[in-house]
């Protein structure tokens, strides 16, 4: 599902990845791990198509990104990749629902449609008496989880997430974390998850370690 091969990334003077050759089947739940600025976090924008590399080449689901021209680009981020990030970020004017369903409409789906398939990944994360609540009436837990929802909506070809239980007490970390094998075993979603969580790594498929730039063997 994912193939990256020899990515090099740089901020002016700093290399930050220094080779990156990867690849992630189809399925897969893999983590992410490395103390601060090991380049955990860039990998993941370039995966994602958020930021590009300067060497090297990323394909997903057989479409080689790091080719692509950026309308094009756009329309492969909203139709093929999913993001959870640390910080839900919601949109607080707008409902669970609403949320959720934005993705969809955007990338050209009719309302009804939208909203019906934003309903059952509600359902699926336990949210459906929350269809109607803003953020600011949903605890943090279940923010995420439909930030969750928001990422699968448009049924991606691979789900990255970013510390997406960083901001969560240990009761909501714990739940968070099950919900991914779930989504797993339900859906056959394939996920890749940058994290600081030893208990979370250890439970992935495959743990890949990056130090300085590197994948460490």
């Amino acid at each position: 599902m994912i193939q990256v091969t020899d990515i090099h990334k740089r901020f002016g003077e700093v290399e930050v990845l220094k080779g990156i050759s990867m690849e992630v089947a189809r399925g897969e739940l893999i983590s992410v791990v490395g103390a601060s600025g090991a380049g955990k976090t860039t990998l993941l924008q370039i995966i994602g198509t958020l930021s590009r590399a300067d060497e090297g080449s990323v394909v997903i689901d057989g479409t080689e990104i790091t080719k692509l021209g950026e309308d094009a680009l756009a329309r492969f981020r909203n139709q093929k990749i999913g993001f959870v990030f640390q910080f839900h970020q919601l949109l607080p004017e707008f409902t669970a629902l609403e949320n959720v369903a934005l993705p969809a409409l955007i990338g050209g789906m009719g309302r009804e449609e939208a909203e019906a398939r934003a309903v059952e990944l509600l359902k699926l994360m336990n949210l459906t008496p929350r269809l109607t609540h803003k953020p600011s009436q949903l605890s943090g837990g279940e923010q995420q989880r439909v930030a969750i929802a928001r990422a699968l909506i448009n049924r991606p070809a691979v789900l990255l997430a970013d510390e997406p239980s960083g901001n969560l007490d240990s009761k909501n970390r714990e739940e968070i974390h099950r919900l991914f094998f779930d989504l797993r075993e339900q859906l056959g979603q394939t996920m890749l998850i940058v994290t600081h969580d030893e208990r979370l790594a250890a439970t992935t498929d495959r743990c890949i370690e990056l130090f300085d730039g590197q994948i460490r063997k």
